[in-house]
């Protein structure tokens, strides 16, 4: 599993990136994690608003931080 975190690394970013981390430590799931920074990058993954979160190339969210339990959905789903 492929797990993207598009953001410019701002408090906000830092955030969903903990929150990606802690859905897959508590679901035991092992992922990659990349953080995107370049607004390119964005836009051709077709996120206007950060932070966003892709998994496997499908943008699950952008322009907020997603809870704990959006996240654990996301990743419980992958994993069925």
């Amino acid at each position: 599993m492929k797990i993207e975190i598009l953001g410019p690394g701002c408090s906000r970013c830092r955030a969903t990136e903990q929150v990606v981390r802690q859905a897959l430590a508590e679901l035991q799931q092992k992922a990659e994690i990349e953080h995107i920074t370049d607004p390119v990058q964005f836009a051709r993954r077709q996120v206007l608003l950060t932070p966003g979160v892709l998994v496997d190339g499908q943008v699950k969210s952008s322009g907020r931080v997603p809870s704990l339990d959006e996240v654990k959905t996301w990743l419980g789903a992958r994993a069925a």
